[in-house]
């Protein structure tokens, strides 16, 4: 089964194409990346792909949803986690974490399970209340990557 399905998918910004006619496919359990410089396009497949940015053209499908129509849905069962990390330094590490439950639609009780749940995992609980600004850079990936888990995403 394909994950991922696009077919000439193109994005232009006025007169400058920032992503010109790509087509791929990616199969479930498949390990796939972009490479290229900076601004080769990278950043702004994934934003169509995510359905954070709609395509000038062409089509594409995520976890199976049309990422023209299904946007909502595709976020619902998708993990992204940015290169620059998406955390809120001056918020605390739980509050990040319940933030983040937040937008992805957990109730109050899943938020305080998987708040404590991850702190644990994560061996953080000693730095609930740490400002995210204060933690170590590799602290701040493990849970830049689990709040973008957080939902449990196919």
């Amino acid at each position: 089964m394909n994950v991922i399905e696009t077919d000439q998918l193109t994005k232009r910004f006025g007169s400058f194409t920032a992503v010109d006619h790509i087509s791929f496919t990616v199969g479930e359990g498949e390990i796939f990346g972009f490479l290229g410089a900076n601004g080769a396009g990278k950043t702004t497949a994934m934003r169509m792909l995510c359905g954070l940015s709609t395509p000038t053209s062409g089509t594409g499908r995520v976890a199976g949803f049309d990422i023209y129509k299904e946007t909502e849905l595709i976020k619902r069962h998708i993990g992204y986690m940015s290169q620059k990390f998406s955390l809120y330094g001056d918020l605390k590490v739980w509050e990040n974490i319940r933030l983040y439950g937040g937008i992805y639609g957990l109730s109050e009780k899943q938020l305080k399970v998987k708040t404590d749940e991850l702190l644990r995992a994560l061996d953080l609980e000693n730095e609930r209340n740490t400002l995210v600004d204060a933690l170590p850079l590799g602290w701040k990936q493990k849970l830049a990557f689990s709040v973008a888990i957080i939902h449990e995403p196919r």
